[in-house]
């Protein structure tokens, strides 16, 4: 039987298997990591690359070394020096390429990838010791298992579907079988979205000079360095603690989360593209989209006219339901766990949702507040499960 076993290996997951491997001292022997991927935050790699991403928009503090400054030391220290690149208003957001470097040496380290089993989960059950997890490639018990699941499900337009089943070129930046790297050549693509993703690819897709790019946003563009406020970091969660209403919490979430801005940088490329003739940004949401012949769609804008084009990428974020699918969802009424109104779990200070079982990422917010699902959130989790561990 398994000590700890999380399922999901993205961040939030890497990072608590690394923790408890260097503060316990335990191996793959007690300690397993289910994810469909091979390597560790491969999903958020894709959709890093997807976008164009070129630097975090978290600081370098936000890492998933041991301590806060571990990636700064990493990229002072001759492996890392390389690729030591930052940026930001104060210097300090790092390269992708950097904290893809830097976690790999983690990674490596602490044999992380020996933790890993590759698979999905299919069923949540409890025996009279242990968690039991039925997965697609047989059965696993855990005495603790940590469900650090990441918003799977992208968010896609009603006009979309319906424009994709028609035929027409139609991709999500998030969906696993999107590449923005293998798309075929476009002469007008539209970017639909108004958040960083939306912007960051816009700026990736002018830069293979193909075609025509337009970004299609509902509003302006809206600033913000980060996509919460940095006292949901730290010093606002006894604020957030005090509130003991689950939707007074979700209210709270939904109002501080800078869902749909962007990073002043960006927001300064991209208006250089558009003053370049390279991007167009269109303000306007679709009231309904056709497919045309020869491989071209039309959207409808409504008041601001129409839009032919041969490939639209959706960059519309993640569906806001709670994650996990089914095979949690039927967890949830037969454990049974217990759910605010929202869908999202009702847990205790150590993130226990119930017998054995824990939480992090999206599914800590009701808990860990706005920054639950950023890096940062990943530690604040992670400092929980280790007061239990």
């Amino acid at each position: 039987m398994l000590d700890w076993l999380i399922i999901g290996g993205g961040v939030h997951g890497t990072y608590l298997s690394s923790i408890l491997a260097s503060r316990l001292g335990a191996g793959a022997d007690r300690i397993r990591v289910l994810d469909p991927d091979d390597e560790p935050l491969a999903r958020w790699y894709r959709c890093a690359h997807n976008t164009g991403m070129e630097f975090l928009r978290s600081p370098d503090v936000h890492c998933l070394g041991d301590h806060p400054f571990a990636l700064h030391e990493f990229a002072r220290e001759k492996r890392g020096r390389a690729l030591a690149r930052f940026t930001g208003p104060y210097r300090n957001q790092p390269s992708l390429e950097l904290f893809r470097a830097h976690v790999d040496s983690i990674v490596q380290e602490r044999s992380l990838g020996g933790m890993r089993l590759r698979g999905w989960a299919r069923r949540l059950t409890r025996s009279r010791r242990a968690v039991r997890v039925e997965t697609d490639d047989g059965t696993l018990d855990a005495r603790r298992v940590v469900l650090a699941i990441g918003s799977t499900r992208s968010a896609w337009p009603w006009w979309a579907v319906e424009l994709r089943a028609a035929g027409a070129r139609v991709g999500h930046i998030f969906d696993r079988d999107f590449c923005r790297a293998s798309l075929a050549p476009w002469t007008r693509a539209v970017v639909v979205g108004g958040g960083i993703s939306a912007a960051q690819t816009a700026l990736a897709l002018a830069s293979r000079g193909h075609g025509a790019v337009t970004l299609l946003t509902r509003h302006e563009l809206r600033e913000q360095n980060f996509d919460a406020h940095p006292c949901w970091f730290g010093g606002c969660l006894g604020a957030f603690a005090r509130l003991f209403d689950p939707g007074l919490r979700r209210a709270l979430i939904r109002r501080e989360r800078n869902r749909g801005t962007v990073p002043p940088a960006i927001a300064r490329e991209l208006r250089r593209h558009v003053d370049e003739g390279r991007v167009e940004v269109r303000l306007a949401a679709v009231r309904r989209a056709q497919r045309l012949g020869a491989g071209l769609a039309r959207l409808d804008l409504g008041d601001a006219g129409t839009l032919e084009v041969d490939l639209v990428v959706l960059a519309t974020g993640f569906d806001p339901a709670r994650p996990g699918g089914d095979w949690l969802d039927r967890a949830v009424d037969e454990l049974p766990l217990s759910s605010a109104s929202c869908g999202y779990p009702l847990v205790d200070g150590s993130l226990h949702w119930g017998h054995g079982i824990h939480v992090m990422g999206p599914l800590a917010e009701l808990e860990i507040g706005p920054a639950a699902r950023n890096i940062i959130g990943a530690r604040l989790a992670a400092e929980r499960l280790m007061a239990v561990a």
